[in-house]
């Protein structure tokens, strides 16, 4: 560069007569800064400092040819696949050798080829797998004829071959120009659409501003004499008050200090008169009490216009009537059914006795009633403390303030410890047991030591949606402040925070188990990102190695001490056990709730309906037991009823899917029945089939159900399995779920990352590689990549789309057949799941009459169309869907799901089009999103048409008894069998429409119509 630096400097003096190091240095960087030589004297000229000319161009151009520039370095990436272009470029050059090597002019023929294909340069060539017949044919020489004909015909294929990896060539470049300038419409897009929402916001606001205040004038002109009124008649009664105790402290002074007999004539008579007055004064003031009594015997017959006919004194006192037993029928009633029953002696007497009857006897169980628990290790002893303060009842917890509750939680002694530990480390990981506080207050401490300053957020990940919003409204009542501003939530097709929300707690969706590579990548660029990955059970050692051996931050357990039972030999019918276990805890424990774990709706409506026979059959013998079910498809008003207090003298039974182990806190737990079951879903990448299997559960999962018994006092897990099980027979944690599931919305997510290399992608749980293959092909097979694996401009609309690839894939086809207004509301209906329909078990009959009435033609998708649109066009009404046997919370997040997809068409450019009552376009876009899904009717019955499976058509689908020749199903699922969901019947053409690339005609060919062959037959005799 010195050297550089001379040689203008001196070329500056011969030039210009003069140099200097500045304008040296100057003219280099203004070269190093042009593009060309030719940019480089124009730079010169606009300066105006010197006069361009033969000499000043030479010089320029050398000096621009001198300047060192950075030489382009390949990636490792192009590197390969350059080096694999070569290769195929290469072996297009070889062509088969025939049988007769001695004909020269083929030799030269395929010399001339091999240089033609050369001088082409160095291209790729793509082309979609051609059917077996043809391509064993192009594979086959000619045996017979000239060679070089032969040859000929074979460079014209090559040519055509060529032409068409040129022209998909040029496609594949079209479509990344046309996804790179959508990406950025997108952007633009975002960034108006929040100017204008922010525009919009503040004029509403400045019109909902001047809307109130004028409606406060009106108002305030309207009331302002009653307020005077009201004013003047509390300050009056405020007033009397004062006076008579100025009076009587008054008198009391005069009585103290002087004497009858010093007194005047005069200041005694104004004594004597200031007696008198406080005198009446209280006579009065019980007069108005005595009056106010008797006024609550006063009847008045109702009128409309009672408050004109009434004094507003008598109805404030009318309204401070306490309503004791009903009010006056209900004493009535009470007294009559006292005189029509026939009882005899004292009743305290009566009640004496009866109790003492009652402690005489005790009800005991059948030996064969009851289950034999052996007493494990006491989970987390708690200290001298904690067991004094596991008497406390549950009336005097809930009295504590929200403060006091705060300090009470096990993380809050260690809140310095954990905030030096966060201001030391990049990333941490917190260990505490459920219950300790992680979720609710380190969100809090870190916004209370200034994490937030300087527009920083805190964000907190749940797996669920109820566990995101119930920890958002808990912080935020913690916190003091309206949910949706400082606090909010944000989970899927639901968003209740604002820009400048300080914490965010958000569903596991939103960050799915592969971001965590992501998050370590990041992590490493930003010193200022704070990473803390809490967990409840024992895999924090793998999360430590997992970021690179981060320090683990450890809390005690839970507050109160959980005594383990195991059961003595293993339990044949766990639901049977669970019956039993329930009723015997009743019978012999002490007061408090209890809770039972089983698998899914049927299993716990069959518990509840065994133990409310069973208590009917003992009567009055046991004291009443309340029996609730949660699972999550029971309706809203039912789930809420688990929350609520339990009446004294009962006991409330909490029957619940393995919902209540994380995601749910239910105050007054004391006692869990664990059977050591759950459901767990798999997926076969294979066949596409998602089955959800009674499993055991591991041990990760059996803690933390013992946990719940843990929360308000000191608790008791009953395990119905024994301690050997427990040890040898359950896995240590539960296997990942990124591992058992369908990996197309974790690939088309990261492809959209711009992340290529999935294969070496840092995945905390790598998932198997033939689940991302599949995954991958089913992607390339919706059009979402192309054949070099990159994300194509469909693919960046799919992405947009918060749903599966099929559905987003269903949703951008109804462009074509305009229909996507319908496809919306389908799309819809189907990402709430099979959560519409409401079948309980003592209204069966009815529940499926109702269902009945929503069928029409076309199939399931047509019904859940209908289902909606009679939902709208009631008004959106709660009867109805009572009415129906519907679930009116479905109901509404479907409406909520429809809103923001529809919020999103603008977005990704789709236009809103209705197909006016035709259902084909509908049915053809169902067809273009899910052909990957479609099964043919043959005489085994159902059967796939890719892999042969054996499926079946569920029995509450609307085409159950038509059986049509072809379906799509949304899904397939094994529960006693392997069933279709929500099936559509199509026409087999369409598939050809709509993916031709899919499937062969061979495939698709209907063999009920195909005749057998005439062939002549053959007599007894021949057939021997």
């Amino acid at each position: 560069m010195a050297n550089l630096e001379q040689w203008v400097s001196d070329s500056l003096h011969d030039i210009l007569g003069l140099s200097d190091r500045y304008v040296a240095q100057f003219m280099i960087g203004s070269a190093r800064k042009s593009s060309s030589s030719q940019d480089f004297v124009a730079h010169l000229k606009s300066t105006g400092t010197i006069d361009i000319n033969q000499r000043v161009i030479a010089f320029a151009q050398e000096l621009y040819e001198k300047i060192p520039r950075k030489q382009v370095v390949e990636k490792p990436a192009r590197a390969i696949e350059r080096h694999v272009m070569e290769i195929e470029r290469k072996n297009r050059t070889y062509t088969l050798l025939s049988d007769s090597e001695s004909d020269g002019e083929a030799v030269r023929e395929r010399e001339k080829e091999k240089k033609k294909i050369k001088d082409r340069g160095d291209k790729r060539k793509h082309l979609r797998k051609r059917e077996a017949s043809q391509s064993s044919s192009e594979e086959e020489t000619p045996k017979s004829g000239k060679l070089g004909h032969g040859d000929q015909k074979s460079s014209k294929k090559d040519e055509e071959e060529e032409e068409e990896w040129e022209k998909e060539e040029r496609e594949r470049v079209l479509d990344l120009e046309e996804r790179d300038a959508f990406a950025e419409r997108m952007k633009l897009k975002d960034k108006d659409k929040t100017r204008n929402i922010m525009e919009r916001t503040d004029k509403k606001g400045y019109e909902e501003a001047q809307k109130r205040l004028k409606m406060a004038e009106e108002d305030h002109k309207k009331i302002l004499p009653e307020l005077r009124k009201e004013s003047r008649r509390n300050y009056l009664s405020k007033r009397e008050a004062e006076k008579l105790e100025d009076l009587e402290a008054e008198i009391a002074d005069e009585e103290y200090l002087f004497s009858t007999d010093a007194l005047t004539e005069r200041e005694r008579k104004e004594l004597e008169y200031k007696r008198n007055l406080r005198d009446l004064a209280k006579d009065y003031k019980k007069a108005g009490a005595k009056e106010k009594e008797e006024r609550k015997n006063r009847y008045y017959m109702p009128e409309e216009k009672r408050s004109k006919d009434i004094p507003q004194r008598d109805m404030e006192l009318e309204l401070e009537m306490p309503m004791e037993g009903g009010g006056e029928q209900g004493r009535w009633e009470e007294e009559r059914l006292k005189t029509a029953s026939l009882s005899f002696g004292a009743k305290k007497e009566r009640e004496k006795g009866l109790k003492a009857e009652r402690e005489k006897y005790q009800l005991i169980l059948e030996e064969d009633e009851m289950i034999n628990f052996v007493s494990s290790a006491v989970i987390m002893k708690g200290t001298q403390d904690e067991k004094e303060q596991a008497a406390l009842s549950q009336a005097e917890v809930q009295k504590q303030s929200i403060q006091e509750v705060r300090r009470s939680l096990p993380v809050f002694p260690y809140r310095e410890d954990l905030l030096l530990a966060i201001q030391q480390h990049q990333i941490l990981v917190v260990e505490g047991e459920t219950g300790s506080g992680k979720t609710t207050q380190i969100p809090q401490y870190l916004m209370e030591s200034g994490y937030n300053d300087g527009g920083m957020k805190i964000g907190c990940t749940q797996p669920r949606r109820v566990a995101a919003m119930s920890v958002a409204s808990r912080v935020a009542q913690e916190v003091g402040v309206k949910l949706g501003n400082e606090v909010g939530y944000s989970i899927r097709f639901e968003d209740s925070t604002v820009w400048s929300s300080l914490m965010r707690p958000t569903s596991g969706h939103c960050t799915r188990t592969s971001c965590f590579g992501l998050i370590k990548d990041i992590a490493r660029f930003r010193p200022d990102l704070k990473v803390l990955v809490a967990s409840a059970t024992l895999d924090t050692e793998r999360f430590s190695c997992f970021f690179d051996d981060a320090p683990v931050f450890r809390i005690p357990g839970r507050r109160f001490p959980v005594d383990i039972f195991y059961t003595k030999a293993p339990e044949a019918d766990y639901l049977e056990a669970c019956v039993v276990s329930v009723l015997q805890i009743h019978v012999t424990q002490p007061p408090g709730d209890c809770l039972v774990f089983l698998t899914g709706q049927e299993e716990i409506e069959t518990c509840c309906e065994l133990l409310q026979e069973r208590c009917r059959r003992l009567g009055s013998k046991i004291s009443e037991l309340l029996v609730l079910p949660i699972y999550a498809n029971l309706p809203s008003d039912m789930q809420a009823k688990i929350f609520s207090p339990t009446p004294p003298g009962s006991r409330k039974v909490v029957v619940a899917t393995n919902i209540a182990e994380t995601s749910l806190t239910i105050d007054g737990i004391i006692y869990v029945i664990d059977p050591g079951f759950c459901k767990q879903k798999s997926y076969n990448a294979r066949t596409g089939m998602e089955s959800l299997i009674v499993t055991p559960c591991s041990r990760a999962s059996a803690n933390q159900r013992a946990g719940r018994a843990g929360r308000v006092a000191a608790g008791k897990c009953f395990r119905l399995y024994t301690a050997w099980a427990f040890k040898h027979e359950m896995e240590e944690s539960t296997v990942p779920e990124i591992q058992r599931t369908n990996l197309g919305n974790v690939v088309l997510l990261l492809k959209s990352l711009g992340i290529n290399d999935l294969i070496h992608f840092d995945f905390m749980d790598p998932p198997p590689h033939e689940t991302l293959v599949l995954a991958l092909e089913q992607l390339y097979a919706l059009g979402a990549l192309n054949h070099l694996g990159e994300l194509t401009k469909l693919g960046r609309r799919m992405a947009e789309l918060p749903v599966d690839p099929m559905l987003s894939k269903m949703i951008l086809a109804s462009e074509q057949y305009k229909c996507s207004e319908e496809v919306l509301t389908i799309a819809a209906m189907l990402s709430v799941n099979n959560s519409i329909f409401y079948r309980p078990k003592d209204k069966v009959v009815h529940a499926d009459n109702a269902r009945q009435n929503f069928v029409v033609p076309g199939g399931d998708h047509m019904v859940l169309l209908n289902v909606y649109t009679q939902w709208l066009e009631s008004g959106y009404s709660t009867q109805w869907c009572y009415e129906n046997f519907i679930q009116f919370r479905s109901m509404k997040r479907a409406r909520d799901v429809r809103e923001q997809l529809e919020g999103l068409m603008d977005r990704i450019e789709v236009e809103v089009c209705s197909s006016g009552g035709d259902i084909v376009p509908i049915r053809k876009a169902v067809t273009a999103g899910y052909f990957y899904h479609t099964a043919r009717l043959s005489k085994g019955g159902y059967k796939t048409v890719k892999h042969q499976q054996t499926v079946y058509v569920h029995p509450n689908s609307s085409l159950f008894e038509e059986q049509p020749r072809w379906l799509i199903y949304h899904e397939l699922v094994f529960t006693t069998k392997e069933f279709m969901r929500q099936v559509i019947e199509i026409d087999s053409g369409w598939l050809l429409e709509v993916a031709p690339h899919y499937y062969k005609n061979k495939e698709l060919e209907d063999s009920s119509s195909k005749k057998m062959p005439r062939k002549q037959g053959k007599a007894k005799e021949e057939l021997g």
